[in-house]
């Protein structure tokens, strides 16, 4: 898929935009104040840390912008020889895919990390997404999904529905995130 030159928004797309923008500041606003320390705490039963959770939304931003321009080959599923989707679906693999590895990494703070570059990173990502959704001639342009047990067969996305899930996936982090933060000092996004 091809961009054009960025040209005045139309309400759509600024709607959209905006919609995302308020997600995306509700999500990093539950980091503010925090120390690389805390951003990195688990404080609940679950895995997920502020600071992952940041991580794992601008990975997504930037995976599903490359599909938008990209296609499917963005979007690499594959396995390592000899290992099935059921072995890899139900945790019995013997060797596990690189991207799978980064996905479970983009959840946790890893030495090195710090909220300053997760959060400069979510900001570069957001101010592509932005650029991109602005020079798209056309935001019901598809693209075939690429083959995985989560997508069905032959199915495409359009670049309206791929900003719609990226608006989703922050939404539903942002309130991960604000249960996290009150629990780690009864502060919230707000």
């Amino acid at each position: 898929m091809t961009t054009t030159q960025p040209v005045a928004l139309d309400a759509e797309r600024a709607d959209l935009l905006a919609e995302l923008a308020v997600a995306r500041a509700s999500l990093i606003n539950t980091t503010r104040g925090l120390s690389d320390e805390q951003a990195g705490e688990r404080p609940t039963a679950s895995a997920l840390c502020l600071g992952g959770l940041i991580k794992h939304v601008a990975a997504v931003e930037e995976g599903w912008m490359r599909f938008v321009l990209e296609g499917p080959s963005a979007m690499d599923y594959a396995l390592p020889d000899g290992v099935t989707w059921e072995e890899f679906m139900t945790g019995t693999a013997r060797e596990y895919p690189v991207w799978a590895i980064k996905r479970q990494n983009e959840f946790q703070m890893l030495p090195g990390d710090t909220m300053a570059g997760i959060v400069a990173r979510y900001k570069r990502a957001a101010a592509r997404t932005d650029e991109i959704v602005a020079a798209i001639p056309d935001l019901s342009a598809t693209q075939p999904l690429p083959e995985a047990p989560w997508h069905e067969p032959g199915a495409r996305h359009s670049v309206r529905r791929v900003l719609i899930h990226i608006i989703a996936e922050t939404t539903q982090h942002a309130g991960h995130a604000d249960i996290l933060r009150e629990t780690i000092d009864g502060q919230t996004a707000t």
